[in-house]
């Protein structure tokens, strides 16, 4: 198995923090295939995200990208192999929507230089793929929710990555959208991307994903196919609570139980 990213006996802290926010992290995430980081709110999740982003750096152990370390990655560099659609992003200013998805070309563009005619085709490409090349003029303060968070999505695209990273890709989306998302994650992951995404929802990571590896307060609790780790016994154990499990099809349905 070839490992896109690698993390070794990571642990990180928060400055004036009790407690570590990642303790003792040794996990494998697998080249060309989908992964999902499932877990309670406040389990590190969105800390490995900084992480593996190099925004944060580890206070012990080693991260590795395509087996060379993380620190060794320039920000540009580690900019053409790795994007990151975050869970919301504020923007203050009203850039159009072709605009704002062009900032993902950054990492190709030389210092002060313009886009070019082929950064252009990429953008409105990228738009199209989550099907928003009729909005490409419209300013971003004018977009809903949904729509803003596939244009996140698109600027991610643009930079044309080897993978992607999502932060709650579905959390603030209504079901169509999400249906859109999780198709768009399926397409990317048959041409060869690898795909690691946040999610406290084990029916999305049931959907998805090919592994899962579960994080509860701070530590992994196991990783591996979802078939395996998606097992009612497990869920319980992560998130402290009597759940059942419902297979749909080749769908994971995870409800509570009464």
């Amino acid at each position: 198995m070839k490992s896109a990213y690698e993390l070794i006996d990571v642990t990180y802290t928060y400055p004036n923090a009790q407690k570590p926010a990642v303790e003792n992290l040794t996990l494998k995430i697998e080249a060309g295939k989908t992964t999902a980081l499932l877990g309670p709110n406040g389990a590190g999740k969105s800390t490995i995200m900084d992480l593996l982003l190099n925004w944060k750096q580890c206070e012990r152990g080693t991260i590795k990208l395509f087996g060379e370390s993380l620190t060794n990655y320039s920000r540009r560099s580690l900019g053409r192999v790795v994007s990151l659609v975050p869970q919301e992003e504020l923007s203050r200013f009203s850039f159009t929507v072709l605009d704002y998805v062009l900032f993902g070309r950054s990492p190709y563009l030389h210092h002060l230089a313009t886009p070019s005619t082929a950064d252009i085709a990429i953008a409105k490409e990228a738009l199209k793929m989550v099907a928003l090349e009729a909005l490409i003029e419209r300013p971003v303060l004018a977009l809903s929710g949904g729509e803003h968070q596939l244009v996140l999505l698109a600027r991610a695209l643009a930079q044309q990555p080897k993978v992607l990273l999502l932060d709650e890709p579905t959390s603030s989306l209504d079901p169509g959208n999400t249906a859109k998302v999780l198709n768009i994650m399926e397409r990317l992951s048959n041409e060869g991307i690898t795909l690691l995404f946040t999610t406290h929802d084990p029916t999305i990571a049931g959907e998805c994903a090919d592994n899962v590896a579960m994080l509860k307060e701070s530590r992994l609790l196991i990783s591996g196919p979802k078939k395996e780790v998606l097992t009612q016994q497990l869920l319980c154990e992560l998130y402290g609570t009597p759940l059942e499990t419902i297979q749909v099809g080749e769908r994971l349905i995870v409800m509570r139980s009464t």
